[in-house]
């Protein structure tokens, strides 16, 4: 792949300054000329589906600014539980926290689909947020919105149960992650069972009788094309404690 590296589609920056939350990617929230300037730093790359952008643990060498496609971030325990933390699209950056910090990865970042990024080596990002005072400013912005989205959920976990916990993941996802069709709303991640149990901190086996008592309900549908909201309304009020 030869090239400058093509920025990620973006909203301006005057239709974007209020709700600078986790879900805005990063570069949305820099100017275009800010943009250009970071992904020139950076060696484009591309990867397959389920391969590995960057290990936990391992040292940090670089950060990665996606450009399509979608990414989970996992963290794996010692008794070999995996917790899904987030997932990354179009526009965001990862392995930022480790690069600033200079310490160890404290993630894995793995490919969902196809994934278009460009990689850009630890020492010139960071000489570049020198350089560059507005970018750094920003990315401390994402590093504290993250900070509090992850506060946010680690207070769901323990006030409410895991019902609650998974009605509220699968309608975030549909409003992140979903597509309307002629059955409802479709998600589009493909995340298995064992992958949203990780998202809201239960067992595989929990989580598969929660969605067989949702399928029959029909709040929602589940095939092998994925998983289908079909009823959002009720969604809301078990996440509401119903």
């Amino acid at each position: 792949m030869s090239g400058q590296p093509k920025p990620a589609t973006v909203p301006a920056a005057s239709s974007r300054a209020s709700r600078l939350d986790d879900q805005v990617p990063f570069l949305a929230r820099l100017e275009h000329q800010e943009r250009v300037a970071l992904l020139e730093l950076g060696q484009p790359m591309k990867y397959s589906p389920r391969s590995v952008l960057v290990h936990q643990d391992e040292p940090s060498t670089h950060v990665i600014v996606i450009l399509a496609g979608w990414t989970k971030v996992i963290h794996s325990a010692a008794n070999g539980y995996e917790a899904l933390l987030a997932l990354r699209g179009p526009g965001d950056i990862v392995g930022e926290a480790s690069a600033v910090s200079g310490r160890s990865r404290s993630a894995t970042v793995a490919a969902l689909g196809k994934v278009e990024a460009v990689t850009i080596e630890r020492g010139r990002f960071v000489d570049h947020l020198a350089e560059f005072p507005a970018t750094a400013l920003q990315l401390l912005s994402l590093i504290g919105d993250r900070t509090q989205a992850s506060d946010r959920r680690r207070v769901e976990q323990g006030a409410l149960g895991v019902r609650e916990r998974l009605a509220l993941l699968i309608l975030e996802l549909s409003r992140t992650h979903g597509v309307q069709d002629a059955e409802g709303v479709r998600l589009t991640t493909g995340l298995s069972q064992h992958e949203l149990a990780g998202a809201v901190g239960a067992s595989r086996e929990a989580v598969a009788r929660l969605l067989k008592e949702l399928r029959e309900r029909d709040i929602v549908r589940t095939s092998r094309r994925g998983l289908v909201v079909v009823r959002p309304d009720l969604l809301r009020r078990i996440g509401g404690g119903e």
